[in-house]
C-alpha cells in the first residue's frame, strides 16, 4: 500500500508504477468480499482489497509483491468491477494507493463510483491489455503515465498505447468536476449568499 495523497482538483494525468491483475469478469465481490461492507468508514479498506484471491493464492497476488508497493496505476481486462453496485470496490482500491484503472472494459456502475472519486477508468483494446500487463510483469519498476490530454499510455523509455474515454468523463476529470465536495468548499461565499435569500432556511416573512 501507499500513503499517497487521495485526488483532489483537476486531473490530467496520472503516473507511477503499475500492477497487473489478469482476468476476465472480476467482479467487486472479489474487489473487496462482502464482509468487509460491514466497516463504519472506508479508511481501513486498503489491506483488504482483493482478499479472498489474496488467501487463496497464499502470497503469489500481485498485490501481494514487494515489486509493486506504491503502484498508482491498476492494469485489468475484460468487465472488470462487474457485480454488485458496492462503492467499497473502488474505495478499496484508492486506499490501496490505486489512482487510475486501465482495462478493456469496466461494469458502468463501478466505472461511475470510480469517477466520483476522482479515479480514470481508461479503455484500451484487447492486445493492448496483454501487452501492457506483459510489460509490468517483466519489469515491475516500469514507470508509465496515464494523459487524459493526449490520451496515451506511455513508458518511461520508450512504448506507447493509446488510451479510450468517454468525452463527458475525461472533461469532468481535467476541469476539477468529478470533486463534488471541492466545488462546493470553493463557492462557499456563493452557497452562502444563496442560503440567504432561501425563505425556508431564515424563516418565511409574515403574511
Amino acid at each position: 500500500m501507499t500513503s499517497a495523497p487521495f485526488p483532489t482538483g483537476p486531473i490530467n494525468a496520472v503516473s507511477g508504477t503499475a500492477i497487473a491483475v489478469r482476468g476476465d469478469d472480476i467482479d467487486t465481490d472479489r474487489i473487496i468480499p462482502a464482509r468487509f461492507l460491514k466497516c463504519v468508514t472506508f479508511s481501513e479498506l486498503g489491506p483488504a482489497a482483493f482478499a479472498d484471491d489474496r488467501a487463496e493464492l497464499n502470497g503469489h497476488h500481485p498485490f501481494d509483491q514487494s515489486a509493486h508497493r506504491g503502484a498508482r496505476l491498476l492494469v485489468v481486462n475484460r468487465n472488470f468491477g462487474c457485480g454488485s453496485s458496492r462503492e467499497h470496490a473502488p474505495q478499496a482500491l484508492m486506499r490501496w494507493g490505486i489512482r487510475a484503472v486501465i482495462g478493456e472494459s469496466f461494469a458502468e456502475i463501478f466505472f461511475g463510483n470510480c469517477l466520483a472519486l476522482g479515479i480514470p477508468c481508461l479503455s484500451v483494446d484487447h492486445d493492448t491489455a496483454l501487452a501492457v500487463q506483459a510489460a509490468i510483469e517483466a519489469d515491475p519498476a516500469l514507470e508509465l503515465s496515464a494523459d487524459l490530454e493526449t490520451l496515451e499510455l506511455r513508458g518511461a523509455q520508450g512504448p506507447s498505447w493509446p488510451l479510450t474515454l468517454a468525452a463527458g468523463p475525461r472533461q469532468m476529470l481535467r476541469s476539477g468536476q468529478w470533486d463534488a465536495t471541492g466545488q462546493l468548499l470553493a463557492n462557499g461565499a456563493a452557497l452562502t449568499a444563496t442560503a440567504a435569500r432561501l425563505p425556508y432556511l431564515q424563516g418565511f416573512a409574515a403574511a
